[in-house]
């Protein structure tokens, strides 16, 4: 029996075509033990990072940090990993800062498949503490300092291949669990399913009992019946999508569905972003009560955001609360709407006034339907991408500067840009989930864009979201320049970059608007993020140094906005 089980774990390695299986997570996750174990059942050598640079400096990690300090220890680390993945296929076991690093990262995306292993924070406490040599926890409150890093590496880790959840138990169960999850990776082809760093990307958004997963990769529409059958095995599901979705990939999911058993009913809405109405909100509600959708059941919103918004709304009204499967279709939806639980429809006085906070239980992301996006259609997408990197992440901003062509062209770049966007909004989640504090930032251009929607009463042909939050990103930077709070060379960079792409930047670029700043500041308003009649806005002290801003009066507004609509 075990010669049968090692000849299959040895031709998955081989099927695995010269690749090698890194292993990343916090320090304690148990790398080393759970890496030896899987490199004997693969056949393959294991490897240690750390020992290797111990071995070569001829000092311990400790008393490099000690004498250099971290800076020079992660120089060494980068170029160490980079060593190792040159070579013969491995198990290499990497350090709990590796994979942080974002050209190690890229490196492990080319030469190997990359598994976070994650345990609970109980179990890593347990472990650290039988070990003196962790230069990062000699502090004076070491599970505050541990408890600090888990949640601010998380985000990254999640970026991982594959994550395994490790709970306390035997190492040779987690070796188990890998060695299925590689065979479902590489599939009964024989031939691994993603190479080149294409594979399919988890990232978790950690809300406790309502915690969900995002999975983002190509194929996960002929794939959704088996991960729905798994989250609600029998239970009978309703498809909302829209006409244009319907026509190009609503045979494919239903084929999937049925492959499960999983009964369903479809709801078709007209396309476009008047069909976030009162009407459609009835329409549909009525629909889902028709097919006797249960609060067992699932209501699958398969569509882009405005498909997500309205069918997450629907849902979350429905027998006050059934279960909800975002399958978004668009870039846009795919990196925001899907993920953190608002849901939506407009009201003839603002947009997304209406609406509630309901999770989805499952996000499935497939890369591979937004080939069938316009040109334009993708940009717009893009421009919430490019958010986060002006949010919280310059080196992400930076990254998408020179890569943006390759998340344009398909690919690995394009699943990295997705699955870092998804785990920067999933943190912020996890961290205020009803916005009431940091998740504001989220809104970052959209004070300016929603405004200029309205004006434009919706029409797509005129003005799509994500050109609306590309100005008003664009305004907020210029905005903020005006205000003495951020550079200059900061403002135009991020105009030109948004502009390289073939993105607006100016308000007298939107077809038939007239450019009124009093009508603008007054459909700003209408902004759900106004308090006490008092606007909200998104202002920066730089790329990546987004803030709330409460206090700016309107009358500062108002002498923005004539201003930068005369320079146009």
């Amino acid at each position: 029996m075990k010669e049968t089980a090692f000849a299959d774990a040895a031709s998955l390695a081989a099927a695995l075509r010269g690749r090698s299986i890194v292993l990343v997570g916090m320090m304690g996750a148990g790398k080393t033990s759970v890496g030896k174990r899987l490199a004997r059942r693969l056949g393959l050598p294991f490897v240690d990072a750390d020992a290797e640079i111990e071995a070569g400096a001829q000092m311990t990690i400790p008393e490099i940090f000690e004498r250099f300090g971290e800076a020079y220890f992660r120089d060494g680390e980068r170029r160490v990993i980079a060593r190792l993945l040159g070579d013969e296929p491995k198990v290499l076991a990497t350090g709990g800062g590796a994979f942080l690093d974002e050209t190690t990262r890229r490196r492990v995306g080319e030469r190997g498949v990359s598994i976070w292993l994650k345990p609970d924070f109980e179990v890593l406490l347990r472990r650290v503490r039988k070990r003196s040599n962790r230069p990062l926890l000699r502090t004076a409150d070491p599970e505050a300092t541990l408890r600090r890093l888990l949640d601010e590496r998380s985000p990254t880790y999640a970026l991982a291949d594959m994550t395994i959840e490790s709970h306390e138990g035997p190492h040779d169960a987690v070796v188990e669990m890998i060695l299925a999850r590689l065979r479902l990776r590489v599939g009964s082809s024989g031939a691994e399913a993603a190479p080149d760093g294409a594979a399919p990307r988890e990232v978790e958004v950690a809300l406790g009992a309502r915690s969900y997963k995002i999975l983002i990769g190509e194929g996960l529409v002929e794939a959704a019946g088996a991960h729905i059958g798994r989250l609600a095995p029998g239970a009978q599901c309703a498809v909302v999508t829209d006409e244009t979705v319907a026509a190009l990939h609503l045979e494919r999911l239903s084929r999937s569905l049925a492959r499960e058993g999983l009964k369903t009913a479809v709801i078709v809405c007209p396309p476009g972003e008047a069909t976030k109405s009162y009407a459609e909100f009835a329409r549909v509600s009525d629909a889902l009560i028709g097919a006797h959708i249960e609060r067992g059941d699932i209501v699958v919103a398969f569509g882009g955001g405005v498909i997500g918004d309205l069918a997450g709304f629907c849902a979350a009204c429905l027998r006050r609360g059934v279960r909800c499967v975002q399958m978004p279709t668009t870039l846009l939806a795919q990196v925001d709407s899907s993920v953190g639980g608002k849901t939506a429809i407009n009201a003839p006085a603002g947009k997304n006034l209406v609406g509630a906070f309901h999770q989805p239980s499952l996000v499935l992301a497939d890369a591979g339907v937004l080939d069938t996006l316009s040109p334009r259609e993708f940009r717009a997408g893009y421009a919430e991408i490019v958010k986060y990197g002006l949010i919280g992440d310059r080196d992400f901003f930076e990254w998408l500067e020179t890569r943006w062509r390759e998340v344009f062209s398909g690919g690995p770049a394009r699943l990295e840009a997705i699955a870092k966007s998804c785990a920067a909004k999933a943190r912020v989640v996890a961290a205020d989930e009803i916005e009431r504090g940091e998740r504001a930032l989220l809104n970052l251009g959209h004070t300016f864009g929603h405004a200029l929607e309205r004006l434009t009463r919706y029409e797509g042909a005129r003005l799509v979201h994500g050109e609306g939050v590309a100005i008003g990103m664009a305004c907020a930077f210029r905005f903020s320049r005006e205000l003495g709070l951020c550079s200059g060379q900061d403002a135009v960079r991020v105009e030109n970059h948004l502009k390289g792409v073939g993105l607006p930047t100016r308000i007298g670029q939107i077809s038939g608007l007239k450019a009124d700043a009093q009508a603008i500041l007054a459909a700003m308003r209408q902004d759900k993020k106004v308090e006490r009649g008092r606007l909200t806005f998104i202002l920066a002290k730089g790329i990546g140094e987004s803030f709330v801003a409460k206090d700016i009066s309107e009358g500062k507004a108002l002498r923005f906005l004539q201003r930068d609509i005369a320079r146009e």
